[in-house]
């Protein structure tokens, strides 16, 4: 549905309204609202001026609907296709659904004169090394970067990545970081991904911090994730993976938390299983032996102990080449890199739903 009337009514005004409808608005989300009725359900997602209805009663959402055109201006838009120039795919008969954002991709391939290149097979090249020492030098190659848009390509791909596609977001936060500095090297990089549209240590050439990557998976799909530098240097492997794992459990309860509220997910309740690739990392998280090891890490990672002896997660050992945050991490071989995008769920829309589709997400 849709209002034209929402952003200038606001949305105190909004949740004033709807909330006298008796629905309930999520502690951890304040744009999700959910109604319940006997065994029925209802949830509501509000994002500006479009709003996005779901439940397990066709009479009562036609209810809702009915309600809500009496207090503002609506249009009923129908079953969700489109949101926020996300194309939402259903295949009911396989008990599918799946999200892509293939159009903006396009578009944003036609705007920097990239639609007719040859699509790539991996977003970052394996053994591919950044660093500023690759920035421009001379006057010439200064006046060649200013020309180019890399600020503008970097800001244009970071939506789809935010929404879809986990599998550049590796590649996002490295080429991001040289936005003041590009260097035909670094602009490379971002064709590179753009065509093809866990934690490592000490894997940034600059500053020698370590990169943190996480994935959490909810019903064989990819729900969260997240690829990013650490803010502080570590000096082991099991640091660096220590760090990786105590941001992941932030987003681990935080997640567990808005999904209680939703009552969908029964076994949300139990503690949500943090696999990490590093026994080092495992035992400082469930019972830190070695003081002196760990005495210098800052106070905020030490959460994850907190996080861990109170039930809200659980670390488990996992193997490296079954870490399916890995990609996040680093660049790989295409062979790897494949086999992780399999364990992600993520597929192109054609091998899904039977239609044409080259890119993923």
């Amino acid at each position: 549905m849709a209002s034209n009337k929402l952003p200038e009514a606001g949305n105190t005004r909004f949740d004033e309204v709807i909330r006298g409808y008796d629905f309930i608005k999520n502690d951890y989300d304040p744009c999700v609202y959910k109604k319940i009725s006997g065994s029925s359900i209802a949830y509501l997602v509000l994002y500006v001026d479009d709003i996005l209805l779901i439940g397990n009663d066709v009479k009562m959402l036609g209810d809702i609907k009915a309600w809500l055109s009496t207090q503002f201006s609506m249009k009923d838009m129908g079953e969700a296709s489109y949101i926020l120039g996300i194309k939402i795919y259903r295949d009911r008969s396989r008990r599918l659904l799946g999200l892509t954002q293939s159009s903006y991709i396009e578009k944003v391939l036609k705007r920097f004169k990239m639609e007719h290149s040859k699509r790539g097979l991996l977003p970052m090249r394996h053994g591919i090394k950044l660093s500023k020492k690759q920035s421009p030098k001379t006057d010439e190659e200064l006046k060649r970067m200013s020309d180019i848009p890399y600020a503008s390509a970097v800001g244009s791909i970071q939506y789809a990545v935010q929404c879809t596609r986990p599998d550049v977001a590796y590649a996002l936060s490295v080429t991001s970081r040289y936005q003041a500095c590009a260097g035909k090297a670094h602009w490379d990089a971002i064709k590179a991904f753009l065509s093809y549209s866990d934690a490592s240590f000490q894997s940034d050439d600059d500053d020698a911090k370590s990169q943190s990557g996480f994935v959490f998976k909810l019903n064989g799909g990819v729900v969260a994730w997240k690829s990013t530098k650490q803010d502080t240097t570590a000096d082991s492997t099991t640091e660096a993976e220590y760090i990786a794992a105590s941001e992941a459990a932030k987003e681990a309860v935080w997640m567990k938390n808005y999904i209680q509220e939703l009552d969908v997910v029964p076994s949300i309740a139990e503690p949500v299983v943090i696999f990490c690739d590093n026994n080092g990392a495992i035992a400082q998280a469930k019972e830190p032996r070695s003081h002196h090891r760990s005495k210098h890490i800052l106070r905020r990672y030490h959460l994850l102990r907190e996080m861990v002896s109170r039930g809200d997660c659980r670390m488990d050992r996992v193997s490296s080449a079954e870490n399916t945050a890995d990609p996040l991490t680093k660049p790989m071989s295409q062979v790897a890199h494949t086999q992780h995008l399999d364990k992600m769920g993520l597929r192109s829309m054609g091998d899904c739903f039977r239609s044409s589709g080259r890119l993923l997400g």
